[in-house]
Formats: structure tokens, sequence, C-alpha cells
């Protein structure tokens, strides 16, 4: 089975499962079941609705892609069991936010292992959604009580500081919306323009070379940006390690419309320009000169 083939396999199951803002429990046994099948991968559950997996790299580095558990509930009490989902000569159609990004980061971790790559964390968090707390917090766990939009980010964050498990960078894929139903892939890397913070001067440089990488192995990425977990991310792992551990944060999504609605539609020619993009990018990856 080919990259793209698998990565559209997971997308698929991972759409089906109702697994709505606050019960992303829902789709752990999926994610761990698959987890448990690449040798040497660590898992790690944090704070319990959390996923952080981790598999030893063959060359320098170790870099950190993220995507969110979470799917916003459209459905209602008397949403079915199993989520529709579509697939076409050219697209996929379901609840593609953000089990696409799920895909992609989970059909590369399990080439890992057999691939010349650096060490690779795959982070899975909880609450990226605000829609939910704002829209209808009674269908939400305790009816939201305890809840904000990009905690799971932020714990995952912190876990890593406290583990001392800090990655070069961190990747985050999700969905843009930036594209209002054309293909294209957008690249964000300025989180400090929604986070309000004030980036390093080696955040900076980490951030521009990491960006320059993309842009050499893609240059019809599309430079744009707008609020995920990447913002998270950047902001924790930057404000609480310090000026002199810089790590760069940044966001890759394909297009998706209609946005935060059902049967959202992303073209599969985008979701493998992607998948190559970040393959091509494992294989030459090597740590930010500080």
């Amino acid at each position: 089975m080919s990259l793209t083939e698998r990565c559209l396999q997971i997308i698929a199951d991972t759409a089906r499962i109702p697994s709505f803002s606050s019960f992303e429990e829902r789709l752990h046994p999926y994610v761990l079941a698959l987890a448990e099948q690449i040798p040497g991968c660590e898992i790690t559950t944090v704070a319990q609705r959390n996923l952080l997996l981790y598999v030893p790299g063959q060359r320098p580095g170790l870099l950190a892609l993220t995507a969110h558990l979470d799917k916003i509930d459209h459905f209602g009490p008397d949403g079915p069991a199993e989520l529709p989902f579509l697939r076409t000569k050219t697209e996929i159609q379901g609840q593609m936010d953000n089990t696409v990004g799920i895909g992609i980061i989970l059909s590369l971790l399990e080439q890992a292992p057999n691939r010349a790559w650096p060490g690779l964390l795959v982070l899975l968090s909880e609450m990226e959604e605000g829609t939910g707390l704002r829209e209808h917090p009674e269908r939400m766990r305790n009816g939201g009580a305890g809840l904000t939009s990009g905690m799971g980010a932020e714990r995952l964050a912190r876990h890593l500081i406290e583990e001392a498990q800090l990655p070069d960078a961190v990747i985050t894929v999700d969905t843009t919306p930036l594209f209002r139903g054309k293909p294209g892939c957008a690249l964000y890397a300025g989180h400090w323009e929604f986070t309000k913070t004030v980036p390093s001067p080696l955040e900076t440089q980490g951030t521009q070379s990491l960006t320059d990488r993309l842009l050499a192995l893609d240059p019809e990425l599309y430079l744009g940006n707008n609020t995920n977990d990447y913002l998270t991310y950047g902001k924790v792992l930057n404000e609480e390690t310090g000026p002199e551990t810089a790590i760069p944060s940044v966001a890759l999504e394909p297009a998706i419309f209609p946005y935060h609605q059902r049967n959202e539609r992303v073209y599969i020619a985008d979701i493998e320009r992607l998948l190559a993009l970040l393959e091509a990018y494992l294989s030459q990856h090597e740590p930010f000169a500080s």
C-alpha cells in the first residue's frame, strides 16, 4: 500500500469515530492499536485525553508533528454512532477537521522505524476547537466546565518541558479555510501575530530557517496565518524555556471547504502534496544552529 493510500485509510477510519471535543478518548483505542504495531514506539497519555507517541530516529534531531483529536459536534444528541465519510476520485468528505492531520502524521510515524529520519514525536491533543464551548457547551463533558480551547496543546507542551523532551521544531498539520473551495496548501509561521508574544532573535532565526527549508521543497506553499494549536506550542515552548532554547512552531495545512460544518471536503492531491513535502523534509532535517 502506498503512503497516500495508507494515509487515506487512517483518515477514513478516524473520520467515522465521533470523537467530539471533550470526548477525544473515543479515538484512543484506534490510535493506540496502530501505535502498538510500530517497532520501538513509546506511548504516553497526558492528562487523560492527550496522546504522545515517540519513535527514536536514525539521524540527529527530534521533530514534533502535531494534530488535534477533537471534532466539532455538528450532530447533537441524536447523532450517529458512526459519522459519514465519502471518497470520490479527487476528494474526501466528512469530518475532515482534523482527521486529515491525524492521518498524515500517523502514516508518517508508521514509516519512521525504517527510514533515515530524526526522532519523531507525535502530539495528539484534546480541545483544539472552541466552537463547541461557544455554541453548545451542553453537549460537552460536564457542560463545558473547566474546558478551554487549546488546553490539550498547552498540556502537551508543558509535559515536554517537564520531561526535558524538547524538539528542534514543531510542525502542526491541520486544515485551512483560506483557499475558499480551491485546492492549495498553506504554511503558517508567525504564531506571535496571534499570541501577542515577542519572539526572541533565536526563535525568529529558527522559524525563518524552517520556513525557508519547507519553501525550498515546495515553493508554491501559500504563506498565510490562522488560529490553531501551532500558536499554543509556539507560545508555551518558547516563553517557558527561555530565549536560549528557541523552538520554531509552524503549521502545514491543506485546503478545506466548507469549514467547521458537516461534510467538509479536502482534495486528495493536497494530502499527497503534504505527505511528499514532509517525507522529503524528514529525510534532510537537521537541528537548527543556535
